[in-house]
């Protein structure tokens, strides 16, 4: 059972000092705030989400298997000369691979959103941490990663009050 501690600050500034005094020394593990803190968020190593070339691939692929489907069908498997048209006619061909291509990339956007977010999780240990709600309205936390060692913890806690931590909580993940 990994532990870490939660820094409840008033404001996005002390909260990006304390992350910048603190980023070398100690594991930064999340970041929470009712806006986005780019600072802080390169700190973390948080780069963008890769859910967009996972729905590009999936959509494009989706889409080429749906039209090889059609053309082997129509074109190789079973030709039928109707009033003399030609059996390869793409233009009739594109409605069902763009329809099942815009499909496929919606859904698989949609798992690759709850995988990489660890979707759906009813409960987290920060949720039992009284005010920790704010962080989406007013409030502002950072969670590190507690270390090995008593004085080491303590060493912690007086850095991050020192920086203007209002309160430091325990968490058990």
């Amino acid at each position: 059972m990994s532990r870490s501690l939660l820094a409840e600050f008033r404001d996005a500034d002390a909260l990006t000092r304390a992350a910048r005094a603190i980023h070398g020394e100690y594991r930064l593990v999340d970041a929470y705030s009712p806006l986005p803190l780019e600072n802080v968020a390169r700190l973390l190593g948080q780069t963008g989400a890769p859910i967009r070339v996972v729905m590009a691939i999936a959509g494009f692929g989706v889409a080429a298997c749906a039209y090889a489907l059609e053309f082997y069908s129509s074109v190789i498997n079973y030709p039928i000369d109707s009033g003399g048209r030609p059996p390869h006619s793409w233009p009739a061909f594109m409605m069902f691979p763009f329809s099942v291509g815009i499909l496929s990339a919606a859904v698989f956007g949609l798992i690759a959103l709850l995988l990489l977010t660890g979707l759906p999780r009813l409960h987290h240990p920060l949720f039992d941490i009284a005010g920790f709600d704010r962080a989406s309205q007013d409030g502002f936390a950072l969670e590190i990663a507690q270390p090995d060692g008593e004085t080491e913890r303590r060493h912690l806690i007086d850095a991050l009050k020192r920086h203007g931590a209002v309160a430091v909580h325990e968490v058990a993940s």
